[in-house]
């Protein structure tokens, strides 16, 4: 099982600061901003293009959610939203999830 996986579990330990039946968002261990959130589904898939329908939809509601939740976090100044696909895109865990940064004004791309 993956380590997302056993995180949504309960089974490794996380900072989570949000959950509810659909995802859980957690701060990142190793942070590339001042906030670094990651929004983690809890269906398990690895890429956008293992999604099926049912789960494409969820991930829309997510990221509209979050993006209503966005001055909770800190981050009503606005954030930057990442998905990495694949070994090429920078992916590390095999499990989709959004990584969200913000709280300072962010560099370059």
């Amino acid at each position: 099982m993956c380590v997302f996986c056993n995180i949504i579990k309960g089974e490794i330990p996380s900072e989570k600061v949000f959950e509810d039946d659909d995802c859980i968002i957690i701060k990142d261990i190793n942070p590339k901003a001042k906030i670094h959130l990651l929004l983690i589904p809890k269906v398990h898939y690895a890429l956008l293009n293992e999604q099926t329908e049912l789960d494409a939809i969820t991930l829309g509601k997510l990221l509209q959610k979050f993006s209503l939740m966005a001055g909770d976090f800190g981050l009503s100044g606005g954030f930057r939203v990442i998905i990495n696909q694949g070994r090429d895109g920078g992916q590390e865990v095999g499990h989709l999830h959004v990584h969200i940064l913000g709280g300072a004004q962010l560099r370059g791309f």
